[in-house]
């Protein structure tokens, strides 16, 4: 199982060792009895139709904000999840990592979907930054859509009450989110995340996953850095033709036998310059596939820190086990310490009786921590391990599709321009 990201090489194979291990570990929850095809996506349409601007606060202190209308439509006659057949709601970005945040708490072992970009990342010169520019929101916009799709698309994600009523509860959601208790559990979770963790004994599979995420994570930064910097000469490149169209129609002015030839092909330059804008807002969408995936490598290590974080747990609750079990046997041996030893201070029969006897209160209570642990870092190891195979069986069609589309874009982009010089050519060889 730890060669799943070797090389970044999926293998397929997992999936029947996984349905093993998940079946061998007789799960009971509900969440883990849910088909992998089940999901609120096969029963309920999403979508989130349009984007809003909006102020509140004196009109000197006035804050403007952008708010998403979702809206949800029950398919399934026989689904009775929903609240109610059909909604529509506004919910603001915040809402959205409100949500998320909800859920990364909840469900520690998922590798969560991420959500769009809250400012413009590697960018250039045509790319707005202003997070109200009508094209930022709705890239924005398709993102935020996205992210509810993926949680609606995941077997356990998507039966959650509170993302239902995230959908659909028009009033008291964030109220209802905070009752859960999540923003303690939180708190308490980032804090032994913050802590630099150095196991004794990594668990392999896990240490190979979080190798492939950093991995990952570097890629996907230095192709977007590199298709950033390429993107902007390659605008300032097209836009040059507009000066040889320029120059063409003021050329054609002064010609008589070649005028028409020379403003036509002016034109056709024109257009070669024009073509790009098209082009390259198409390629903004393609880029966003691939920054969804460069957070969700960020999201995968999170994992495997949650995860070394339980094993810390089990480690320590180990050694308090261990130590305890070694002071009993000194004691019972009647070793003492140094400092008893040289002033001569010995405990009484009784007083040792009675030290053995709370110390194995401690081992008992001990041995029951150390099994805990040792069952919630195994119950989060499997359902972790199931979901990244999910992730990556996942990542691999999405990324294979997002580059098949980056190279059909760019063949269309050669075609326009083969076929804007081929008209150019055709009007200067019919100059007579």
């Amino acid at each position: 199982m730890e060669e799943i990201f070797q090389n970044g090489n999926y293998d397929d194979r997992l999936g029947n060792n996984i349905s093993t291990i998940t079946t061998t570990a007789n799960m009971t929850t509900s969440e883990e009895i849910i088909r992998k095809e089940d999901c609120l996506l096969d029963h309920m349409e999403i979508v989130i139709v349009e984007a809003e601007k909006r102020a509140n606060g004196a009109l000197n202190l006035r804050e403007f904000y952008t708010v998403y209308l979702v809206e949800t439509k029950v398919t399934d006659p026989d689904f009775k999840g929903a609240l109610t057949r059909l909604s529509s709601l506004w919910r603001r970005y915040t809402e959205f990592e409100l949500l998320r945040a909800y859920l990364e708490v909840s469900y520690p072992y998922i590798v969560l979907p991420a959500l769009p970009e809250k400012k413009v990342l590697y960018g250039w010169q045509k790319v707005a930054s202003d997070t109200f520019d009508p094209d930022f929101v709705d890239r924005r916009r398709a993102g935020l859509e996205n992210f509810l799709l993926r949680v609606a698309s995941h077997p356990v994600l998507s039966h959650d009450e509170h993302f239902m009523g995230f959908l659909q509860q028009e009033n008291d959601w964030r109220e209802s989110i905070k009752e859960t208790g999540y923003l303690h559990l939180a708190e308490s979770k980032l804090k032994a995340l913050s802590v630099a963790v150095r196991l004794k004994k990594p668990d392999k599979r896990f240490e190979t996953i979080k190798n492939y995420g950093i991995e990952l994570q570097s890629n996907l930064c230095n192709l977007l850095r590199v298709r950033a910097r390429l993107v902007e000469k390659q605008y300032g490149l097209y836009k040059l033709h507009a000066n040889y169209g320029r120059v063409f129609s003021e050329w054609s002015a002064i010609e008589k036998e070649m005028g028409d030839g020379l403003q036509k092909s002016g034109h056709y330059l024109d257009s070669i310059a024009a073509s790009i804008d098209t082009a390259l807002e198409e390629e903004e969408l393609i880029a966003d596939q691939l920054k969804e995936w460069l957070f969700g490598a960020s999201a995968l290590q999170a994992v495997v820190r949650r995860r070394e974080a339980l094993q810390l747990v089990s480690d320590e609750t180990y050694d308090s086990l261990t130590a305890t079990c070694e002071h009993k046997d000194k004691l019972q041996q009647g070793k003492t310490g140094l400092i008893s030893r040289l002033f001569g201070s010995v405990d009484t029969e009784e007083v040792r009786e009675l030290k053995v006897h709370q110390l194995e209160q401690r081992i008992n209570q001990s041995e029951t921590a150390v099994k805990q642990a040792n069952e919630d870092l195994e119950s989060f190891s499997i359902k972790a391990m199931v979901d990244i195979e999910r992730f990556q069986h996942q990542k691999v069609l999405d990324l294979k599709e997002t580059l098949a589309a980056y190279c059909v874009l760019q063949f269309k982009l050669a075609r326009k321009g083969l076929q804007t010089w081929q008209h150019i050519k055709d009007c200067l060889e019919s100059i007579p």
